[in-house]
């Protein structure tokens, strides 16, 4: 059995998987960011012990995480759960816990889950892809997630797609998580003169009422992402494509959307299949624990 914990900005969900991906046991609990880097850890102990007291047995324990470990420094680095940032999260919590542990980006996670018993089953090279409050991606080649030597393998999000773009948190201008996250959807249609109220839901779904002013974003949305992930396609060409997070449930990203990145794909065909996601918000926390295999537990 393997535990997989899947630390949010607001709730951190565990999971037992037992050695061919069933799930045992999942709890949920409030990550409390407001009290802080060890409240945090603190809540993720205790939750790990809960877990474990359902199963009768100390478990192998990884964690899906926002942002990622630095390769120089060994603390994190780039998360949205800003007191992580900085503070040596995996030493700590492998001290607390007492046991190995291992530690990846959320969307390495979501990456590793479908390609391993999700819509990515089967293929040799999947390329995962979150597009939700962020953009962010992972990378699996053959059942083995391929983190980089800088721990920073997929994140297609901040490549730069248009160089007068609007700010990005990361200190650049343009970047991809800019234009083609939620947030940024939103933000697209309010700079062209639509209401400040709709978010990026409303905006999907009047665009499919015809609505002029909704479906002009939505075209620009769509060309942003065939040009973003043609630019992935072409270094990486793997053999799928899985879409996560709550963009991924926009229809229109599997036929208009597609047709846009074969537009940009240097190729005289593009037959690479762009499939949504099976295992939807769970993805994170199976592959958290599935950052240990089973013949390894």
């Amino acid at each position: 059995m393997r535990i997989g914990i899947d630390l949010g900005g607001t709730k951190i969900e565990g999971v037992v998987l037992d050695a061919d991906g069933k799930e045992l046991v999942r709890k949920r609990v409030d990550t409390q960011q407001s009290a802080g880097y060890w409240a945090i850890l603190h809540t993720i102990v205790q939750l790990t012990r809960q877990l474990e007291m359902e199963t009768g047995q100390q478990c192998p324990v990884g964690i899906g995480t926002p942002g990622a470990i630095s390769a120089v420094s060994g603390t994190m680095k780039n998360s949205n759960t800003v007191c992580l940032n900085g503070q040596p999260l995996f030493e700590d919590l492998q001290g607390l816990l007492n046991r190995p542990l291992r530690i990846a980006n959320d969307a390495n996670c979501f990456a590793l889950s479908e390609a391993l018993d999700g819509a990515g089953k089967g293929y040799g090279v999947v390329f995962g892809v979150i597009m939700g409050t962020g953009v962010g991606g992972g990378i699996v080649f053959n059942g083995q997630l391929h983190q980089g030597r800088q721990h920073i393998g997929g994140e297609w999000g901040h490549n730069i797609l248009e160089r007068n773009g609007p700010d990005c948190y990361c200190g650049q201008k343009g970047c991809v998580e800019t234009f083609i996250s939620g947030p940024a959807l939103a933000a697209d249609y309010h700079r062209h003169g639509g209401n400040r109220a709709l978010q990026a839901n409303d905006i999907v779904a009047l665009a499919a009422q015809s609505d002029a002013l909704t479906e002009a974003a939505m075209q620009r949305f769509l060309d942003r992402f065939g040009r973003a992930l043609a630019t992935v396609i072409n270094i990486l060409d793997p053999d799928v494509i899985v879409l996560g997070g709550g963009l991924s449930n926009i229809d229109r990203l599997y036929s208009e959307g597609r047709e846009n990145v074969a537009r940009y794909v240097f190729n005289d065909q593009f037959i690479t299949p762009i499939l949504k996601n099976i295992h939807g918000d769970s993805s994170g926390v199976r592959g958290a624990a599935q950052l240990w295999r089973s013949d390894e537990v």
